[in-house]
């Protein structure tokens, strides 16, 4: 519990990764994706329930031996990869409720994919959601200013011709001339209950941002892999 709050850390890992296959099984550093979060998670005394919602045996096996529980499948109908985050952390939140007997006031996504992630920068958005009363605290990073919407283009797909992505983007000449933009990096997101259940949604009217300005990465490709065993071969030479 934090501030009288119950907290319910959901780790979402599906087996069907399409760009690299059991993404969430693979081993950074000697410790699979999953073990990476039960690190995490050991070091979180306030949550009071930690589980994954997957569809996967082996996920469910390695799950439950890095100590977080695994006390359902997630049915097929939201095991694709068009599904969204809302869809599978309502189901997990009405299963547990069920499962437990009892009511969870904040709901903790942690993605495997994020394997960077520290304890301090998860308690962080679950405290700024208790303390300042939101309906959803996101981790973020800042947008390096080269990929800044406004310097973004498109192809059409029709004739082949570039535009700008923004009407606005013609008259940009400087970098003073753009504000920092932000970008969702998958460490943490703290969601309280009624956003998930009344609103429907993950973000909610007020959603609030712990912004991280260490590096980050969130594991998509074999070079991901690759440049996150590197930063934690470098972190654990460190010290």
């Amino acid at each position: 519990m934090l501030n009288g709050k119950r907290v319910l850390a959901v780790v979402p890992a599906r087996g069907g990764s399409k760009g690299i296959k059991l993404k969430n099984l693979r081993k950074i550093a000697g410790k699979s994706l999953i073990a990476h979060v039960g690190e995490v998670l050991k070091n979180l005394p306030f949550i009071d329930r930690k589980i994954v919602s997957t569809d996967h045996i082996g996920i469910a096996d390695e799950a439950e031996l890095s100590g977080i529980s695994a006390p359902f499948f997630r049915p097929e109908e939201i095991s694709g990869d068009r599904i969204s985050d809302y869809q599978v952390l309502n189901h997990a939140l009405l299963q547990m409720e069920e499962i437990d007997n009892t009511q969870y006031d904040v709901v903790v996504m942690l993605q495997p994919t994020s394997p960077l992630r520290t304890p301090d920068q998860v308690l962080a958005t679950v405290e700024k959601l208790v303390k300042e009363d939101l309906d959803s605290v996101w981790t973020v990073s800042p947008t390096d200013l080269k990929y800044h919407p406004l310097k973004q283009l498109v192809i059409s797909d029709n004739n082949g011709l570039m535009d700008y992505f923004d009407d606005k983007g013609p008259t940009i000449i400087a970098r003073q001339q753009l504000s920092t933009t932000y970008h969702r990096n998958g460490v943490s997101y703290a969601i309280s209950r009624n956003c998930l259940l009344r609103e429907k949604s993950i973000f909610g009217a007020k959603c609030g941002a712990v912004v991280i300005n260490s590096q980050q990465v969130s594991i998509d490709t074999e070079e991901d892999i690759e440049l996150v065993s590197e930063l934690t071969q470098r972190n654990m030479n460190a010290f």
